[in-house]
């Protein structure tokens, strides 16, 4: 079992550490996309540099390496419990730091959908993306709005009574989701100006 484990680990390394992102960008958008926004090799920047016919295949591209090593784990080689742990968050550190790219990377948000799609199959991305749409609607910030996803992820697994796995797995997301938006979180919220207006007229 624990030389399983070790090759989905690192199975998973290397497929989240693929920058399918940076790729798609100089395939379609003809351009280095560390060129634009934050500077990061992401499926956001992508969108940036290319619009939907780079950001849908990068999106799409970044989501499927967090799936398949953990729905190849979990579903084909049938991993479970504790051994799910490095396997689970093995693309998201892939991703969020590439040897490829001297171990540097995106932020991993489209990989973190894929690994709890490979785990929860359509609940847990269902909450992520409700708190993140929350999140947008409420605050012009992406990482504000990425975290409120993760935190709406989080009140799903304690309610739905998820193994204490997952809430470890949930821990190791979110300290590297803290650890690479470390810069942008220590903005302020930046309140939509609708609901600014809203607030003001309350009695």
């Amino acid at each position: 079992m624990p030389g399983a484990v070790f090759l989905w680990s690192l199975l998973g390394f290397l497929c989240g550490a693929l920058p399918f992102s940076l790729w798609i960008g100089h395939l379609i958008a003809r351009t280095d996309i560390r060129r634009y926004g934050d500077g990061n090799p992401g499926a956001t920047n992508a969108w940036r540099a290319g619009g939907w016919r780079a950001g849908v295949p990068a999106s799409l591209l970044d989501y499927l390496k967090g799936v398949a090593p953990v729905s190849l784990a979990c579903y084909g080689a049938g991993l479970s419990g504790w051994a799910l742990l490095p396997v689970a968050l093995a693309p998201v550190l892939g991703h969020a730091f590439s040897p490829f790219l001297g171990f540097r990377g995106g932020k991993a948000l489209a990989v973190t959908f894929g690994i709890w799609t490979g785990l929860t199959l359509w609940a847990g991305p269902t909450m992520l993306g409700l708190g993140l749409a929350l999140g947008a609607l409420i605050n012009s910030a992406d990482a504000w709005s990425a975290l409120f996803g993760l935190l709406a992820l989080l009140s799903y697994l304690v309610l739905s009574h998820a193994p204490a796995t997952f809430l470890a797995i949930w821990a190791g997301n979110l300290a590297i989701f803290l650890y690479k938006h470390r810069q942008d979180l220590r903005a302020p919220l930046c309140i939509r100006p609708w609901l600014r207006k809203l607030l003001k007229r309350s009695p």
